[in-house]
């Protein structure tokens, strides 16, 4: 098993930042790709990013159409701890952010059903 808990949600006006934290326990976190979805108020959950096992500067990493150039996906074995920097944030970023967890990368194109272990979310408001 491996437990996730979400960190770093909150209010924010656009064009503001936040970074959401997710912290690992259980299982080995360098076995495990990284990543975040979102659900917006009313909507299905939906992909937002994910990294490789590595971690490392040269790590392989995925976003989303909507948050690339914005949002930039980071992971420390180290700390057992992957991290979710958002800058210039939209409204529509809305929606509360849950972190997963999956032994295979490639799980991430395949969406939220593919993920084997999930935060409980942490909520993230964006006023215009």
């Amino acid at each position: 098993q491996v437990q996730l808990v979400e960190s770093g949600g909150g209010l924010v006006q656009a064009g503001g930042s936040l970074r959401l934290s997710c912290a690992a326990s259980g299982r080995t976190f360098s076995n495990y790709a990284m990543g975040w979805f979102r659900q917006p108020p009313g909507k299905e959950r939906e992909f937002v990013a994910a990294i490789n096992r590595s971690g490392n500067s040269g790590s392989s990493t995925y976003y989303t159409d909507s948050v690339k150039g914005r949002f930039t996906i980071s992971k420390n074995n180290a700390k057992n701890t992957v991290y979710l920097q958002m800058n210039s944030l939209k409204p529509e970023d809305t929606a509360v952010y849950y972190c997963a967890a999956t032994r295979y990368y490639s799980d991430y194109q395949r969406g939220a059903g593919a993920m084997d272990y999930w935060g409980k979310g942490t909520p993230v408001t964006v006023s215009s």
